[in-house]
């Protein structure tokens, strides 16, 4: 069974590393479909994305969304929204949220999400 909105997208966080967890059941399902489509690329993406959320060293692959897509409304906060590109295609779109150390996956799939999403 995969995890659901709210669920936790792997074990918990250790010392200074955020927690990973879905917006919503959408995000839980690419994030399966990715494990079966570049699980070495997404392990990779999980620990970056749980280290360093602000892509610190790695502006190749993590950044945040430029103009409108540069935040969000999530759960009565504004947050930062970063993107995390897994492969060519595969994207993990999430927020960050620092007052809980959470970020919150809202897209995850092998195909790059359309701006809208």
């Amino acid at each position: 069974m995969s995890p659901k909105g709210g669920g936790r997208a792997a074990p918990p966080p250790i010392g200074d590393e955020l927690d990973l967890r879905f917006a919503g059941s959408e995000a839980a399902d690419g994030w399966e479909q990715l494990a079966r489509h570049a699980a070495g690329n997404l392990r990779r993406a999980f620990e970056a994305i749980r280290a360093a959320p602000r892509g610190v060293g790695n502006a190749d692959r993590q950044h945040r969304l430029k103009g409108r897509l540069g935040s969000s409304a999530f759960k009565g906060q504004a947050l930062e929204c970063w993107q995390y590109e897994v492969t060519g295609g595969g994207r993990i779109r999430y927020l960050i949220d620092d007052a809980n150390r959470t970020a919150w996956i809202t897209y995850a799939g092998v195909g790059h999400p359309k701006a809208t999403d």
